[in-house]
């Protein structure tokens, strides 16, 4: 591929280091300049469409350039940019603590905010350790977290993440967590069964080391970052009762997997059960501004509350709350009660079902499933071919699959990136049909293009 020097592509690489990125690789592979987004397209500096299937990594809910977000956030320039929340407040902060604690009936409140998703994580870490400072047992300090499960790249969010390429390299840094069974429910025969393997295991580890624990974390319903693992709500509802039998906390990660991603506003709904400590962030500004908080229990806030400044939560971010980022989190808000978007993407799931057919039943695919707006396709290894002489000329050095159906699938104008040989599709909640067509047949017309023999 060749570009102008002067290109935007160019112009980044000389300039920007990219996350999550082997730089090198973009030698022959240079970054994507994207200059607009509307709706759920974006467009490069040639002019090229692609239709955001992956939501800009799972953030943007109500399309680019949303109108309704685009309206709160002029109106919020106009009053408040930032002002620092330590010894003050504002309007939209503590609305949408309010409303959030709503939507939790009440059952968790006292938001404390970050900016982003492995912020939140720390901070529920930190929350629940020194909880067990406050109440007198400091060795409760250490961490639970689950096979294949990803709670972010800080530190503390690295120690309970078990992605091995992130993990390696900072090993020596990170505190020692236990780690416990996945309930991937492809682990067995029956969604069920391997909830029910991985609450035995998870029972063992309490049994044996709740004295040290101050925490169980996992990602509700869906592990996103390593395959789309997806599990039985029966998993959460015994690891409740789990957690309160051996007085450990739980906190739930649902930075990718609430505000509505899964089928329910908060994913641990469907389990019918509550955590001690709840992340969220990614999708509660729609892809609009960086943000995240926790919301946890009265009874914790309270094991804070004293006239011993040691004893308070610390905890702290330049833009903690900021007014933009919060206005646009309460548009969001205001979006799911107006529009009924629960109850339309429920629709939108049915229509896309149907038109992944084709895709699920595919020879090469296995395990084809779905948790709310969220499909997972793992393709066979052995079905993949070697890549060719001229295809690694060309920019795709290496040859991964996810590197090759990604440059597939954006010749058929979708954006899309595989997570090792897993394929899924985590769309924005607007899809018409036209847009639900386009999306299914390219990400299986990319499937057929990187299935070709080499």
């Amino acid at each position: 591929m060749i570009l102008s020097p002067n290109s935007l592509s160019q112009r980044s690489l000389r300039s920007v280091w990219h996350p999550c990125t082997q730089m090198k690789q973009h030698e022959k592979l240079p970054p994507l300049a994207i200059v607009r987004g509307e709706g759920a397209w974006l467009q490069d500096e040639n002019g090229d469409r692609y239709l955001d299937g992956i939501s800009s990594w799972w953030v943007n809910l109500f399309g680019h350039a949303n109108p309704r977000i685009n309206g709160a956030l002029i109106d919020q320039l106009g009053k408040l940019e930032h002002a620092m929340i330590s010894g003050c407040t504002h309007a939209p902060v503590v609305e949408l603590s309010e409303r959030l604690a709503t939507l939790t009936e009440h059952n968790l409140g006292h938001a404390f905010y970050g900016s982003d998703g492995a912020s939140a994580v720390e901070i529920a870490l930190k929350m629940s350790a020194h909880y067990w400072r406050n109440k007198g047992l400091p060795d409760k300090h250490r961490f639970v977290y689950l096979e294949q499960s990803y709670h972010g790249e800080t530190l503390g969010a690295l120690s309970v993440t078990d992605v091995d390429v992130f993990r390696h390299a900072y090993h020596p840094l990170l505190q020692h967590a236990f780690m416990a069974p996945s309930p991937d429910a492809r682990k067995a025969a029956t969604p069920g069964k391997a909830a029910c393997n991985a609450i035995h295991a998870m029972n063992a580890l309490l049994e044996e080391h709740a004295g040290e624990i101050a925490a169980v974390i996992v990602e509700p319903l869906v592990q996103c970052a390593t395959g789309m693992a997806m599990h039985d709500p029966s998993y959460l509802q015994q690891l409740r009762i789990l957690c309160d039998r051996h007085q450990v906390h739980l906190i739930a990660d649902e930075i990718a997997v609430g505000c509505g991603r899964t089928g329910s506003f908060f994913a641990c709904e469907q389990a019918g059960i509550w955590p001690d400590f709840l992340c969220l962030s990614k999708g509660i500004t729609g892809g609009y501004l960086p943000l995240s908080l926790v919301l946890t229990r009265d009874a914790i806030y309270q094991a804070f509350y004293d006239d011993d400044v040691r004893m308070g939560f610390l905890h702290s971010h330049s833009y903690t709350g900021n007014p933009l980022a919060c206005r646009a989190a309460l548009a969001c808000l205001d979006t799911f009660e107006s529009d009924d978007v629960l109850c339309m993407n429920e629709l939108l799931a049915e229509r896309l079902e149907n038109a992944l057919q084709p895709l699920a039943s595919h020879a090469a695919v296995r395990n084809a499933r779905r948790q709310g707006l969220i499909w997972a396709f793992d393709v066979e290894p052995q079905a993949i071919p070697a890549i060719s002489a001229d295809d690694a000329v060309n920019g795709m050095a290496g040859g991964s699959f996810a590197q090759r159906y990604h440059l597939a699938a954006r010749r058929h104008g979708l954006l899309l990136r595989p997570i090792g040989h897993t394929l899924y599709l985590m769309p924005p909640y607007i899809l018409n049909h036209s847009e639900v067509t386009h999306l299914a047949h390219g990400a299986l017309e990319s499937l057929e293009d990187v299935l070709k023999p080499a």
